[in-house]
């Protein structure tokens, strides 16, 4: 028996042991091997030397035994003979792909994803025992690899008809924590075929059991079925797939009962290369908003999965869509992870851009479409401007949609905009849990009787979202409840209400920073504004999160009454006959406010006693 060469041992045991995550990444990872065997001899067929083969000749065979637990997996590719064979198999981590590689660049029509020459060894985390009988192409004798391991390996001359190689993979005894014998189950065998060499561009055969029934009785019977479809979705011209081939690639694909909302077919060639099929879904995942949810697009390397998730081709704000992309990308030695390097991120660029300009397509072309999509997924646009300090406003600012108070539809922001009155300085908008509750305020009346529209904020997240644009299109947001809303609505005290509105300030005792007449409510007795960069809606979404601190924050709040209000005529009477009853009218009203702005009040059973 030969030893592994150069520290070997230690890199097998590596292998079976660290390297690899799932077991199961063995199958992948022969049928590889296969497919990269079969290139070589197919490319050799083509730059001459080697006449009379054609592609539809090539092909992968699983063989199952399932009473013996042995799998086995055959191609008709190159071959190796004993040289190869020793080099190949006898030192771990050379790799014959990425010699073959070199020797024919720059060739583009090389394709071949083996780098790193330790794939093979995977088959050792599932094996006892792994047997290789490889005939090389034009060669007239075989040769059999045998390896129980780490111990080392032996090379033997062997019969063979036909090129090609054949690895048989004998599988360990079941334990508690690993079963074994899964992988001699035909269904077993199929689904990881589908999930990580469905587009290996030769097919991979099996002899699969089937029934039927004749005379009343069942009868069980062999029939060879192809596993793999072979040609990729996305690698198709795109006037060459349907819409109904497309829905039904995404249902399959990602176990939706719905059709995508949007489809995006996409490549690029030059400084990057790749092919991408994206889908926006219909509505969001289950658990798209919760910690739960994991963003990422499935990464192929010529049609060979190599991860679910690679989370690096999607920016936050875009993860809601669903895909994958294929590309030749610099792996890992296990080929489970891509190493980050210049190419992803051009990739990550270019589809980051790409998604932006089907949105706004569709914003502009269907428009009905796109408030769909806005439905369900806006909320992740404005996480994405309020994210990381507002770095990304410009990209998304003119994507998002908000109710208009005036017209009772979405509107952009451009919209809204194009539309202002010229005597109009802000953006006017208004925060509440819904678009009636926000038409009900009465800080609105004074800004809609100008003849200025209000947008209508019912996401928690909008208002922190629009202080980081802070102005689009050099107008500058303005809620309708700041004290300052850019329109005249003071209200000339005299002496007397300036000791009406002071008495009632320190009859709340520190509620308020301020109490004042405003001529900006036109049926309502009494609002709250605020003073500051913290509104009374972040005081509100602030104190209301789980981690919230246990000293509640507090916006500088300024009550409000209206000067022409016949309570006002109460107020100004009590607090010349009965200033104590003024003290609790103080209350009533600065409660009335709250709730009418959402904020809960301290004690309602205090409330309810002065109402009575």
């Amino acid at each position: 028996m030969k030893k592994f060469k150069t520290e070997s041992q230690r890199v097998l045991d590596l292998m079976i042991n660290s390297i690899y995550t799932h077991k199961e990444i063995f199958i992948r990872e022969l049928l590889s091997n296969c497919s990269d065997a079969i290139d070589k001899l197919y490319y050799k067929s083509l730059t001459g030397g080697i006449s009379g083969l054609n592609r539809e000749d090539f092909a992968i065979d699983i063989t199952l035994d399932k009473e013996n637990r042995i799998l086995k997996i055959a191609d008709n590719g190159i071959g190796m003979n004993a040289e190869e064979l020793e080099n190949n198999l006898g030192v771990i981590a050379r790799s014959g792909s990425l010699n073959f590689k070199k020797e024919n660049e720059p060739n583009e029509d090389v394709n071949i994803i083996g780098q790193f020459g330790v794939g093979f060894y995977s088959a050792f985390m599932v094996a006892k025992k792994v047997e290789v009988l490889s005939k090389a192409y034009g060669s007239e004798e075989a040769n059999l690899w045998v390896s129980e391991g780490t111990a080392g390996y032996e090379i033997e001359k062997a019969e063979k008809d036909g090129h090609g190689t054949v690895v048989t993979v004998y599988l360990k005894d079941d334990s508690e924590e690993e079963k074994y014998g899964k992988y001699v189950e035909e269904y077993e065998i199929r689904e990881l075929v589908k999930k990580y060499s469905d587009y290996i561009r030769y097919p991979i055969r099996m002899e699969v059991t089937r029934y039927r029934t004749e005379d009343g009785k069942e009868e069980e019977y062999k029939e060879t079925e192809t596993l793999n479809s072979m040609v990729p979705l996305w690698k198709k011209n795109k006037k060459e797939v349907t819409k109904e081939e497309y829905d039904r690639f995404y249902k399959d694909t990602f176990y939706d009962s719905e059709e995508p909302l949007l489809t995006i077919h996409a490549s690029a060639e030059g400084a990057v290369e790749y092919k991408a099929l994206l889908f926006i879904p219909a509505h969001p995942q289950y658990n798209y908003y919760t910690k739960n949810y994991e963003k990422g697009l499935r990464l192929y390397t010529n049609g060979v999965l190599i991860t679910d998730l690679c989370k690096d081709l999607l920016p936050d704000y875009f993860s809601f869509v669903k895909g994958l992309v294929d590309s030749e990308l610099t792996l890992n030695i296990s080929r489970e992870t891509v190493q980050y390097d210049r190419q992803l991120k051009l990739i990550a660029q270019n589809i980051e851009k790409k998604i932006k300009s089907e949105l706004t397509n569709l914003l502009e072309n269907d428009r009905e479409k796109y408030e769909k999509f806005f439905t369900a997924f806006g909320l992740q646009l404005k996480y994405g401007i309020y994210d990381n300090w507002g770095a990304n406003k410009d990209k998304l600012q003119d994507l998002v949609l908000f109710r208009s108070l005036k017209k009772d539809k979405f509107v952009t922001l451009g919209e809204y905009v194009a539309e202002m009155p010229e005597n109009q300085k802000y953006i006017y908008y208004s925060t509440g849990a819904s678009v009636e509750s926000i038409k009900a305020l009465p800080q609105c009346e004074k800004v809609t009787e100008e003849g200025f529209d209000v947008l209508c904020m019912t996401d928690s997240i909008d208002e922190f979202a629009v202080r980081f644009m802070f102005n689009y299109k050099e107008k500058e947001f303005r809620s309708v409840a700041s004290e300052d809303i850019g329109i005249d609505d003071s209200v000339e005290e005299s002496a007397e209400d300036k000791e009406v509105t002071d008495f009632l300030k320190e009859a709340l005792d520190g509620k308020v920073g301020k109490v004042k007449l405003s001529s900006r409510l036109k049926t309502h007795p009494v609002c709250l504004t605020s003073e500051g960069e913290l509104t009374i809606e972040m005081e509100k979404v602030i104190n209301s999160m789980p981690n919230a601190p246990k000293d509640k924050i507090k916006a500088e709040k300024v009550l409000e009454i209206n000067a022409s209000h016949p309570v006002f005529e109460t107020v100004k009477k009590l607090y010349a006959e009965d200033k104590d009853r003024l003290k609790m009218l103080a209350e009533v009203l600065y409660d009335q406010a709250l709730l009418i702005e959402g904020v809960p009040v301290e004690n309602p059973t205090r409330l309810a006693d002065l109402v009575c």
